[in-house]
């Protein structure tokens, strides 16, 4: 194999190697090599014969201070987060931090690639593109000590902006109550709705001479296109479906409510957050709301209302 020598060397391995056993004097190496006395004496001097590597001996950022680093490398070790998700969480307690920076900093310290889990991974499939206002919609069933509650949850396949409401029953005039009361929400129109085959939202197969389901009224009233999923095929619908494991590991199993009033209050509170607050890399950084007032400056036509006007503010 071929020796790796900076542009300016003087000298191989070999000559090194020469001069490092050598007894004779510096003026008569350097005389023999054609080189430098300072060269000789560089070599002599050393035990390897590679050259040393060019740059600072301790490589530390020019932006983030000791501790900084430190607390971002303890935070990848304790919370094993993709890239994106820690700068994300780490930003608003080191603003100056860019994702470059980040990236290494990881790198610096080992820490840059996640250790892979066993197991053979199956390749992650695109959903395909929509515009923005086609909601996915399901219920889920939640507890409290008062008793068990219906989740109903909406979710943006485009946005990623997520609308529930917990019921009592989960009956058909209940999910189109849900389904008015996302319709008057949401800013901007919504074009289709992707639901499962359950009685709440459409008629059963043998049901022949049944009037037209009171969920679809409701759709066909506002210009929404009614889709539904295969039977016994839940995973068409997988995004409101990993929408309501994610509220579910938020609420209910983590924290006891004496109440449905408790759950009502800590679920608004978490999908405000999630919606205003929690940036997504789906959407490139952006919070499920960012994302809609994009959408906003881009085409207007699609929104009833400015998306704006919804944010919260110190007096809502």
């Amino acid at each position: 194999m071929g020796q790796v020598l900076h542009g300016s060397a003087t000298t191989t391995e070999a000559v090194r190697r020469a001069i490092q056993n050598s007894q004779e004097s510096l003026r008569v190496l350097s005389k023999r090599y054609g080189i430098n006395q300072k060269t000789v004496v560089k070599w002599k001097t050393r035990t390897s014969q590679a050259d040393l590597r060019t740059g600072p001996k301790e490589p530390r950022s020019t932006v983030l201070s000791r501790q900084e680093e430190a607390t971002i490398v303890a935070f990848r070790r304790h919370t094993l987060l993709p890239l994106d998700d820690c700068l994300y969480a780490l930003q608003p307690t080191i603003p100056h931090l860019t994702r470059s920076s980040l990236h290494r900093c990881l790198q610096r310290h080992g820490v840059s690639r996640l250790p892979s889990v066993e197991g053979d991974k199956q390749p992650k499939k695109r959903f395909k593109s929509y515009p923005i206002g086609y909601f996915h919609i399901d219920i889920a069933q939640v507890q409290t000590a008062e008793g068990k509650l219906y989740l109903f949850v909406a979710i943006d396949r485009t946005s990623k902006y997520a609308f529930v409401e917990l019921y009592t029953k989960a009956g058909k005039m209940n999910a189109a109550q849900f389904l008015r009361n996302l319709v008057a929400t949401v800013p901007y129109t919504i074009h289709t709705v992707l639901t499962d085959n359950g009685i709440q939202f459409t008629n059963r197969s043998r049901d022949l001479h049944e009037f037209q389901h009171i969920f679809d009224r409701v759709c066909t009233g506002n210009g929404i296109e009614h889709r539904l999923t295969k039977v016994k095929h839940p995973w068409t619908n997988g995004q409101v479906e990993r929408m309501n494991r994610t509220i579910k590991d938020a609420t209910v199993k983590r924290f006891h409510y004496d109440d449905h009033e408790q759950l009502q209050k800590h679920l608004a509170v978490f999908i405000d957050a999630y919606n205003f607050a929690r940036r997504l890399k789906t959407l490139r950084g952006l919070t499920p709301y960012e994302f809609i007032c994009k959408k906003w400056t881009e085409d207007p036509e699609r929104f009833k209302m400015n998306p704006i006007h919804q944010i919260p503010g110190p007096n809502s």
